[in-house]
């Protein structure tokens, strides 16, 4: 690994290590009681109780922790998946049909607007507290900003380069597939980071109906016991998660997408 590699992998773990220790301080002051700030080592001691069966108990609620994100990630794996089918198509038709970009895209930012719980107990009237409600409600979440990318993208290519390939004698598939697609990439991963995020941010309140086993659903039960050190150690398997996702994408896109360079 090169010297910048190595330098940035040690402020990571500077950071964190500064972060853990103003944590630690602040519970062993008592500043807030235990309900508020609870002690890293009572959030570890989740973290172990999750993988372990304890007082005739397995994991948590039933269920183990790796299961716990197991189911989330991929009811959000699905709702992606369909984003992506979806939204790319609609980006490039939105891009290239005005008419249909008129009706159709104020629609695209009315769904992009709404807060999740908004629609989601229509979800359940109409698919069931099952999983496919929570896949429907993940996919919503996630296809605006696919949709939205991928159109950016298509408009900001410019005409002179579109018209250079059809002089050259390209037909419409061909400009779509050597000129269109290419150029898209860039943004079309843009807007699958930014549809995870919202996503992940998507999962607790997809989860909260039937949403056990489920990180989501786990976080969301805690409220029942006030068990923060729970809430705490779902929050951070939740960003950890979602970090390790986004890192796995933009590897993706660093090797479909090297002209971009790496980032």
């Amino acid at each position: 690994m090169s010297d910048a590699v190595h330098k940035r992998i040690l402020l990571r773990a500077l950071s964190l290590a500064v972060f853990l220790a103003i944590w630690w301080a602040i519970a062993e002051a008592n500043v807030w009681s235990d309900l508020f700030v609870p002690d890293p080592t009572a959030v570890l001691g989740r973290l172990v109780d999750g993988e372990t069966v304890h007082d005739g108990a397995r994991g948590l609620s039933g269920y183990y922790l790796h299961e716990h994100l197991w189911h989330s990630l991929w009811r959000i794996l699905r709702g992606l998946f369909w984003a992506i089918a979806f939204g790319v198509p609609l980006g490039l038709l939105l891009a290239t049909v005005a008419p249909f970009r008129i009706i159709v895209e104020p629609y695209v930012t009315f769904v992009r607007a709404l807060p999740p719980l908004a629609y989601f107990s229509l979800l359940i009237i109409w698919f069931g507290i099952e999983d496919a409600s929570k896949v429907w409600l993940l996919f919503l979440a996630a296809f605006p900003p696919i949709t939205l990318a991928v159109l950016h993208g298509v408009r900001s290519i410019p005409r002179r380069q579109l018209d250079g390939a059809l002089s050259l004698g390209a037909n419409r598939w061909q400009v779509t597939r050597f000129v269109v697609l290419p150029s898209v990439l860039p943004e079309l991963f843009t807007g699958i980071r930014l549809a995870i995020g919202f996503a992940w941010t998507t999962i607790v309140a997809a989860e909260t109906v039937d949403g056990i086993p489920g990180i989501g659903g786990l976080a969301w039960e805690t409220k029942k016991f006030q068990q923060t050190d729970v809430a705490v150690l779902c929050i951070v398997l939740i960003g950890l998660s979602a970090i390790v996702l986004d890192q796995i994408v933009r590897a993706v896109e660093n090797r479909v997408v090297p002209w971009r360079g790496k980032s």
